[in-house]
């Protein structure tokens, strides 16, 4: 009899972003990416999110690998955090990937952690873990993204990654269509697709449209040009790089993480950049405004990126001026809209003409529409199919796919993340779950903030704080100075609101300490109840009161 297979989604699935995927068998664990994402409006003072790793802690002596599809922080930025919790033997990775991998690792003192060993599709099947598996070139807008192709007991499990299928790339490296056609001949299990697009009729425009647009656009500016793209689309910004040179501009990079991807893209012939076309930021001023391009981060409206800094006039090396034309060449990741809608306009203010993906054609999708999905299941014919990466509704359009290309629906799994589902007898069905959720960094901290350091948080950000501070004798118990009130947040309250509470807190101490109530809790309790009461009945608002009781 055959074996099983569980996979085990721990991010990725109902959310876009912190994709991490578990492949379990008896012989051991391999991890499909482990990414992060960024935290949303009401994830207040929280740096990045991450996927929760306590399956993999209590499971750590199972785990054999950690392979990755792609260089995006999504899929690999969680990686640091992943290594400080678990121990991982291997990691596998194409070769710009583990580029930008070990940077990473290095930057958080984790090189020596585990081993790091290049996948190269080219060379064929080989071991990973206990798993045999295969790489299959796909195009995204990062270069060297691939499936990864595993053969478990439970079956044969494809994994697309990030994909669309994209017949002219900039690098030309395509997806590889005829190696999946290959998979689909010998039989493919289970799919777990890419299914970002899915609900986007027809196909993704080439990457080379933008190059194009940035042809047409360019020469005809007199002033300068400044393009924001995310850091890591290697392709956009060697496209940017070649009109500069066809246009005689000189080309600044700033931001530091784009400084370091476009370094680490470059060593590795990634990107082809003549060595003179590059100017430092301190340059700037020597150049006339049609011989510049400036390349930067910020595309995502994000407070300390260089482009914000920019349009807020805050940038050391570049104010931005009447002529100027800003390309915002990246589409705003969902919940991003508001920040990003402000650095336009604040640019727009500034003078300079700004073009965006909904007023000129200067962005497209990594992602497959609804055709390139179809073109996949046609190809690979797949008993069964796991929708990944997407919002609920997203999964929910990929699955209507599967359908429609004749997987049966039985065979059709729509999980969440947490779900444990069973690969075995050609059939994959859910069977349960595991604890799953997200992980908060926080500064330095990592899982430490709780939800009800969130709640706080929500709450001093709509009605601000109070702090009542009031100073009793430890020896008689008795009130030594009248009550302190400190308003934060709460606007300009009146003087007379404050002597109110400081009134309203003198009145509750003495009536406490006459009764000779003198614990610290009680009375901080009293007051809290006290102030809180006064304040929403003259103001309607609930500021979260913080008494102080100092024993002296």
């Amino acid at each position: 009899m055959a074996g099983s297979t569980r996979l085990i989604p721990l991010g990725g699935l109902g959310e876009v972003g912190k994709n991490m995927m578990v492949v379990e068998s008896d012989d051991g664990i391999v991890v499909i990416d482990a990414g992060l994402s960024f935290p949303r409006d009401e994830h207040l003072g929280v740096d990045l999110v991450l996927p929760d790793f306590s399956y993999l802690q209590d499971h750590e002596s199972d785990i054999r690998a950690v392979v990755l599809t792609h260089g995006h922080e999504d899929h690999v930025g969680a990686l640091p955090y992943l290594l400080r919790e678990v121990r991982v033997p291997e990691i596998w990775a194409t070769g710009l990937t583990l580029g930008l991998v070990k940077s990473k690792l290095d930057e958080h003192g984790l090189l020596k952690d585990a081993e790091l060993i290049e996948a190269v599709p080219e060379d064929g099947p080989t071991q990973l873990g206990p798993y045999t598996a295969e790489f299959v070139r796909m195009a995204h807008s990062i270069p060297d993204a691939v499936a990864v192709v595993l053969d478990t007991p439970g079956g044969r499990i494809v994994h697309t990654g990030d994909y669309k299928i994209d017949h002219t790339p900039v690098d030309g490296f395509r997806t590889d269509l005829g190696a999946l056609a290959d998979l689909g001949n010998r039989g493919v299990d289970l799919l777990l697709g890419d299914s970002t697009n899915a609900e986007r009729p027809g196909v993704t425009q080439s990457e080379r449209t933008v190059g194009e647009v940035f042809r047409q656009i360019i020469p005809q500016r007199n002033g300068r040009i400044l393009i924001a793209s995310f850091a890591s689309n290697v392709h956009r910004v060697q496209q940017a790089i070649d009109v500069a040179l066809e246009d005689g501009r000189k080309v600044c990079l700033i931001g530091r993480s784009l400084r370091k991807n476009v370094n680490i893209a470059r060593n590795l012939g990634y990107i082809d950049v003549p060595e003179d076309l590059l100017v430092k930021p301190d340059v700037l001023p020597e150049l006339r405004p049609d011989e510049t391009m400036i390349l930067c981060t910020g595309s995502q409206g994000e407070p300390m990126s260089a482009l914000t800094r920019m349009a807020f006039n805050d940038h050391q090396h570049v104010q931005i001026e009447e002529g100027d034309t800003v390309i915002i060449s990246a589409k705003p990741v969902p919940g991003n809209e508001l920040r990003v809608h402000d650095t336009i306009n604040r640019l727009a203010k500034s003078g300079a003409e700004v073009l965006h993906q909904e007023i000129a054609p200067v962005h497209v999708s990594g992602h497959g529409h609804a055709e390139e999905l179809r073109t996949i299941l046609a190809v690979l014919r797949p008993r069964n199919v796991m929708p990944v990466h997407g919002e609920f509704r997203m999964l929910a359009a990929h699955a209507r796919l599967a359908r429609d290309a004749g997987v049966d629906a039985n065979h059709i799994v729509l999980a969440e993340n947490g779900s444990v589902v069973e690969l075995a007898n050609g059939r994959a069905e859910l069977v349960g779950a595991v604890e799953s959720g997200a992980t908060f960094v926080d500064g330095l901290g990592v899982g430490d903030v709780q939800d009800v350091a969130l709640r706080d948080r929500r709450h001093l950000s709509e009605d601000g704080v109070l702090i009542v501070v009031v100073t009793v004798g430890s020896q008689n118990g008795r009130e030594i100075a009248a009550p302190e009130v400190i308003a934060r947040g709460f606007g300009e309250p009146e003087a007379s609101l404050l002597d109110e509470a400081r009134d309203e807190a003198e009145r509750t101490i003495e009536e406490l300490l006459g009764q000779n109530v003198t614990e610290l809790k009680l009375l901080q309790e009293h007051i809290h109840d006290a102030v809180g009461r006064l304040i929403r009945e003259r103001t309607g608002r609930r500021p979260m009161i913080l008494p102080v009781v100092l024993e002296v």
